[in-house]
């Protein structure tokens, strides 16, 4: 097996030429639109949750084929959930993946009607590449990883809490909100290659094995999210990919901020052990998926 390095190099180009496909133009898509979505799509990243349903379908056995739509689906809402996110009225970003984000670019307006149609698209792309009733568990998981108990609830706690005085902050509630703003695309991002990988077969997908692919992403999402706040104490701009001290300038409540950084980083090696401890009963088949957990705890370095 290559290593995740290589890996990595391999599959983030093959994960661009698919998404760039699904924004090829068509009758009746402006021209101005699809430059904005493009450009917020394949902005540089690493990929992360697209290659989560490769990873997946891979462990599971499943055809590689059938990965794609899901994870195009995944990256889409990813997408525009940044372009959102960036906007002034809420966390007020100019860069993004080291590059302008797409309302300083396109203007505000703009911006957020990129954000609306990566998000449609994000559905149809699931609808049209899968048999009915894959399509629609697929459809479902997304809209509920991304909705109002997960990635958007999340960041509406996430504003309350920087805009209002009083909220009492503690660790738990920190990682509730966490498990929905960035851990549910992250959990969402797996089950849909389980999903996948059982698309075309006669056998049906175990609970059993949703269980290991869901404790496994709910560890990782919140392991990224500590490496990603150990990023912004001590990180530089070149290499997280946005400005760095904002958080801590704002008031927003983070892992350092709670915990101080040692202890942060205790935390973060609690949940890489606990991600390899779910995806145990897969023996060899999760070797990638390991190798990801210490990718991701690494990224503060």
């Amino acid at each position: 097996m290559i290593s995740l390095q290589d890996y990595l190099r391999e599959r983030q180009p093959q994960v661009e030429a698919r998404l760039r496909q699904a924004l090829r133009p068509e009758p009746g898509f402006p021209e101005s639109l699809r430059e904005a979505m493009t450009y917020s799509l394949l902005t540089p990243g690493k990929r992360l949750r697209p290659l989560l349903v490769l990873m997946a379908v891979e462990a599971c056995g499943g055809a590689e084929a059938d990965a794609w739509p899901a994870a195009c689906a995944v990256e889409m809402i990813h997408a525009y959930s940044l372009i959102h996110d960036d906007l002034p009225a809420m966390d007020d970003d100019d860069l993004r993946r080291g590059q302008p984000t797409c309302h300083k670019k396109f203007g505000e307006a703009l911006a957020i009607l990129a954000g609306d149609a990566l998000q449609a698209l994000a559905f149809q792309v699931l609808a049209e590449g899968y048999p009915l009733v894959t399509a629609a568990r697929c459809c479902a998981e997304l809209a509920r990883a991304a909705g109002a108990a997960g990635m958007v609830g999340g960041q509406v706690d996430d504003l309350a809490w920087e805009r209002a005085s009083g909220v009492e902050r503690t660790v738990e509630r920190l990682e509730d909100l966490h498990r929905r703003k960035t851990g549910a695309l992250f959990r969402a991002a797996l089950r849909l290659g389980v999903l996948a990988a059982f698309a075309r077969g006669t056998e049906t997908v175990s609970p059993e094995l949703l269980h290991c692919f869901d404790g496994y992403g709910r560890c990782l999402g919140l392991l990224f999210q500590i490496t990603d706040d150990l990023l912004d104490v001590e990180g530089h701009a070149e290499q997280a990919g946005k400005r760095v001290g904002k958080d801590a300038a704002r008031g927003k409540p983070t892992y350092p901020g709670l915990l101080g950084l040692t202890e942060s980083r205790r935390r973060a090696q609690h949940l890489s052990d606990e991600a390899c401890q779910h995806l145990q009963p897969l023996g060899a088949k999760a070797d990638r998926l390991l190798a990801l957990v210490e990718f991701v705890r690494q990224r503060d370095r």
